[in-house]
Formats: structure tokens, C-alpha cells, sequence
């Protein structure tokens, strides 16, 4: 089976969690989606960078999901949203996925 990079779960989760939120009206069903898809993420860093570099990407990824909602206020909603997620797939990309 393929895996996939952890780069693609980390913002599938941020943009994933925004959309569900955002179409369900539910605000703990994104941060569900938000929240599951963070702990994949955290335990595929954790198997292919290690502990030290899974802490601070999981870091980078709740600051990504923080820095999300002041960057709306200047951008909008989505183009906010993509634009960590983005950023967070290229962190997680260069520290963890790059290497496998």
C-alpha cells in the first residue's frame, strides 16, 4: 500500500477541518477533523524524523491553525487557510518526508 507523505496529511487537516466547519456550521466537528488528522501527522513525524522534529512541526502545525484566523482578517478565509497549510506541507515535506 502507498503511503501518504505526511506533507499531504498535515494540510489535508488544516484545509479539511476549515471546509468541514465551514459547511457543517460546526466548529467542533472541524476541529475534530483538525485534530485527527494533526495526530496522524504527529506520529508519521515522530516514525520518520523523530521526537524532537515531530514536537516542533505538531508546534508549527497548531501555530499554522492560530496564524490562520488573524491572516483571514487581511486575505480572507480560504486564501488564509491555504496559504499555512501550505506552509506547513512544505515544513513538514523538507523535515520529514524528503528523507523517506
Amino acid at each position: 500500500m502507498a503511503r501518504v507523505p505526511s506533507a499531504v496529511v498535515a494540510a489535508g487537516g488544516l484545509v479539511g477541518g476549515y471546509g468541514v466547519a465551514r459547511w457543517t456550521k460546526n466548529r467542533q466537528l472541524g476541529g475534530a477533523v483538525l485534530a485527527v488528522a494533526g495526530a496522524a501527522a504527529a506520529q508519521q513525524w515522530r516514525q520518520r524524523a523523530g521526537g524532537r522534529a515531530a514536537g516542533a512541526l505538531s508546534t508549527a502545525y497548531v501555530a499554522a491553525f492560530a496564524g490562520s484566523h488573524p491572516l483571514a482578517k487581511k486575505v480572507g478565509a480560504w486564501p488564509a487557510v491555504f496559504g499555512v497549510a501550505g506552509a506547513m506541507a512544505l515544513a513538514s515535506w523538507a523535515v520529514a518526508d524528503r528523507r523517506g
